[in-house]
C-alpha cells in the first residue's frame, strides 16, 4: 500500500510543479537498448558526438549511477508553441529554444519534487537529470508509459504529440512501475518523407544524427559540409520538421510555462536583422537561451550557410 500511496503522492506534486505525464520505471540494465546503441554507435551516427561514446556501461545501466536505484520516475515537461516568427523568409529555430534555457527551468522543479519527496516520505538516495547526463530517456520513457518511440526516434505521447521535454529523477524508493505504450506509427511515414536531408533511414526508427540538422546547427562545431548547402530548410537553429508534420501533433496544446516565452524582439526579427545580427543583439535576445550554446559565432556561421 505504501508503494501506491507514495506513487500518487510523486505523482500529483510532479503535475503541481508543471509536468504534465508521470510514469514509473524499474531500475534495471537494458540489454535490448544497449545493443541498439552500440551498432549506432558503430555506424558512426553520433557523428563528432563522441561523449555518445562515453560511460557507455553508465547509459544503460541506472544502477551505476545512482547505487542501490528501484526506480526511474520518468516526466514529461510541455514546451509547445505553436505561433511561429513574422517574417517567413527569417532563419528559423527551433520552438523549444524560444525562452529560457530548459535544462535550469526543468531541473529546478526536478530538485523541488526530489526534495518534496524526501520531506514528506522519508530519506531517499536520488539524481535528477534533464538531457545532462548518460541516460537513455527515451528508453526509460517508453517504459514508463509515456509514450513509444517514433520512427523519428522521438517520444510520441498519444494525446499530447512530441512537444516535450524528458526528464527523470533516479532514486531508491519502490515505486508502482507502469506498462509500456505500444507503439502507434502504423504505416506513416511522413517524417521519413519531410526530413530535408534524409537523415532518418528509409524505414525509421534509426536516426543518423551526423545528418540532422539540429546536429549541424547545434553539436558540430566544424563548418556545415556543403552537401547540405541547400538542404539547411531555412534552419538556423534546431529543426522541427520531423515534428510538425507528425500527424499527432494536432493533439499538442500549447505550454504554460512563463519561462518559456520568446524575448519580445525574438519573433519579430525579420530576415535582415538576422543577418545583420550583432553580438550586443544576440546577447540581449539570447540571454538566458540554450542557443547560447552554440555562441554568437556558431549562430552567425548557421546564418551565413543559409545565403
Amino acid at each position: 500500500m505504501s508503494q501506491q500511496r507514495h506513487s500518487d503522492l510523486i505523482r500529483a506534486e510532479a503535475h503541481r510543479l508543471g509536468f504534465e505525464f508521470v510514469g514509473f520505471a524499474k531500475a534495471e540494465r537494458l540489454d535490448e537498448a544497449a545493443r541498439r546503441l552500440e551498432s549506432w554507435l558503430a555506424r558512426g551516427a553520433h557523428g563528432s558526438m563522441n561523449y555518445m561514446a562515453n560511460h557507455f556501461d553508465m547509459r544503460v545501466d541506472p544502477t551505476l549511477l545512482v547505487p542501490g536505484a528501484k526506480t526511474l520516475i520518468c516526466l514529461t515537461f510541455n514546451y509547445h508553441n505553436p505561433e511561429k516568427q513574422h517574417d517567413p523568409e527569417a532563419p528559423r529555430m527551433s520552438q523549444y529554444a524560444y525562452g529560457e534555457d530548459y535544462h535550469f527551468v526543468v531541473k529546478n522543479r526536478l530538485k523541488a519534487l526530489l526534495a518534496y519527496m524526501r520531506e514528506h516520505i522519508g530519506e531517499i538516495d536520488g539524481r535528477c537529470f534533464v538531457d545532462s547526463a548518460p541516460v537513455l530517456e527515451r528508453e526509460w520513457a517508453q517504459r514508463a508509459g509515456l509514450g513509444w518511440n517514433g520512427r523519428h526516434t522521438l517520444t510520441i505521447h498519444p494525446r499530447r504529440g512530441s512537444y516535450f521535454f524528458l526528464a527523470e529523477i533516479i532514486c531508491d524508493l519502490p515505486l508502482v512501475y507502469d506498462d509500456p505504450i505500444r507503439d502507434h506509427c502504423g504505416t506513416c511515414r511522413r517524417c521519413i518523407d519531410a526530413c530535408p536531408t534524409g537523415a532518418i533511414a528509409p524505414e525509421g526508427y534509426f536516426l543518423d544524427a551526423s545528418r540532422c540538422i539540429s546536429y549541424l546547427t547545434i553539436e558540430l562545431r566544424d563548418q556545415i559540409p556543403a552537401e547540405f548547402k541547400e538542404k539547411m530548410d531555412g534552419w538556423m537553429f534546431g529543426c522541427d520538421v520531423c515534428q510538425d508534420v507528425c500527424p499527432w501533433n494536432r493533439f499538442a496544446q500549447r505550454h504554460e510555462e512563463p519561462a518559456f516565452e520568446p524575448h519580445p524582439d525574438l519573433l519579430e526579427m525579420n530576415r535582415r536583422d538576422w543577418q545583420e545580427l550583432t553580438e550586443e543583439v544576440f546577447g540581449r535576445i539570447f540571454k538566458k537561451s540554450a542557443v547560447k550554446r552554440v555562441k554568437y559565432a556558431g549562430l552567425k556561421r548557421n546564418i551565413q550557410h543559409l545565403d
